[in-house]
């Protein structure tokens, strides 16, 4: 199992290289041990004595999973009542004795995605457990997606993992018919890794999860597209992520801050993301299913023609929404509605709207301070301006949007 960690000599390459080895591993030793728990907290202390070696593995992920499956062997052998797993997973003689599948995702990491997103679980639990296992997310994370407190999110995959581990759910793909059943609960643990990686503007998540998770949900819905072909939201979602990566080049100004989307310049768009989004969605748009991640490609895809024609179609963005809040109601979906509208009617219109929402659940939401000091400044009310830009600073976004943040903060005053 090469992983590139041959060669590894400086600290920081052999963290990284810990970390793009992870959701093999954890796969490995999630299928041996039937529990996620144990596989995760095997992985880490693997991680932690390989990082204090004299000279770095000559094979990371090799080397991890046989330290891990060691302390896995230790654990077990002192609980009497797990001799048969014991015994089960001793036989384990290397990681393609678990890996080989009649029919295998041709990716681990996705395959574990899949693994993960069982139907005996709630969609939402779902992805906040796969966002944990396979993204590798910190709770703190996860919870800020789902607009909850940590402890919160913390209790609902600690009660996911119990669920799988005591319905003896089985990490085996299940045969390519049954993906379907899947699909939703990956699409959205893809979209909501995506969602955290572009609110991370400046790339502070990568010392968390040991890579660039934008590229690598681009990789994944790309993948699931090409595995998926005739599913038009496996499309849609990687014509979603295409278009939000297509314009990374242009949200981070010269000081670090964040560029918002409507002050970006769309001469630094990627044009060919932009096209390859277009031609998936032409090729879902034939399948005749429309669903909410074709809704949102197309609201980007409408953002996406500034770069052609310099001007947003508002009122067609306004219809988009009109749609995606039919098929997917929420607060944040009528949030982003609400702007749309105040586009087109006005700050204090679009303030109506968000008025209108409930402001408890959205307490833990940065848009949602961000959104109403934008309307509220538009409405010339500076000083609630001020207040909502404080209660969003005061959730802590990462440097890129803080520093805009701030910088908008001190405009006003």
């Amino acid at each position: 199992m090469a992983d590139g960690g041959r060669g590894l000599s400086l600290p920081l390459d052999l963290a990284q290289a810990i970390m793009a080895a992870r959701p093999r591993v954890v796969a490995a030793l999630a299928a041996a041990l039937h529990d996620l728990d144990a596989a995760e907290e095997a992985f880490a202390e693997a991680a932690a004595r390989c990082l204090v070696l004299p000279a770095p593995p000559r094979d990371v992920g090799a080397w991890l999973f046989v330290a891990a499956r060691r302390r896995a062997l230790d654990a077990l052998r002192k609980k009497a009542a797990e001799v048969r797993s014991t015994e089960a997973l001793a036989q384990v003689s290397d990681m393609a004795d678990i890996l080989e599948l009649p029919e295998p995702i041709p990716d681990e990491r996705l395959r574990l995605l899949f693994i993960c997103c069982h139907p005996a679980l709630g969609a939402e639990v779902r992805a906040a457990l796969a966002l944990k296992v396979i993204c590798g997310l910190p709770v703190a994370a996860i919870a800020r997606l789902f607009a909850v407190s940590e402890q919160a999110m913390f209790q609902r995959i600690t009660r996911a993992k119990v669920k799988v581990r005591d319905a003896g759910i089985a990490f085996e793909l299940p045969p390519r018919r049954d993906w379907p059943e899947r699909l939703g609960a990956v699409l959205l643990a893809l979209e909501l890794a995506f969602t955290a990686a572009y609110a991370d503007a400046g790339g502070e998540l990568a010392a968390d999860v040991g890579e660039d998770l934008g590229a690598e949900v681009e990789r994944l819905a790309l993948l699931v597209a090409e595995l998926l072909p005739q599913e038009p939201e496996a499309l849609g979602l990687a014509a979603q992520v295409l278009l939000a990566r297509s314009r990374a080049g242009a949200r981070v100004d010269g000081e670090g801050a964040m560029v918002p989307l409507s002050r970006q310049n769309p001469a630094r768009w990627d044009g060919l993301r932009i096209e390859q989004a277009r031609a998936l969605m032409d090729r879902a748009a034939t399948l005749g299913r429309s669903g909410p991640c074709q809704v949102m490609a197309a609201i980007q895809l409408t953002h996406a023609r500034r770069a052609f024609d310099g001007r947003t179609d508002w009122a067609a963005i306004l219809r988009l929404y009109d749609v995606l809040l039919a098929l997917r109601p929420s607060p944040m979906v009528a949030l982003s509605r609400a702007l749309a509208l105040a586009q087109i009617e006005g700050a204090e219109a679009g303030l109506a709207e968000l008025d209108a929402l409930p402001a408890e659940r959205l307490a833990l939401a940065r848009p949602f301070h961000v959104a109403r000091a934008d309307l509220l400044a538009k409405a010339g009310r500076e000083d609630a301006a001020r207040a909502a830009l404080g209660a969003a600073l005061a959730l802590k976004p990462p440097r890129a949007e803080r520093l805009w943040l701030e910088g908008w903060r001190d405009r006003l005053a």
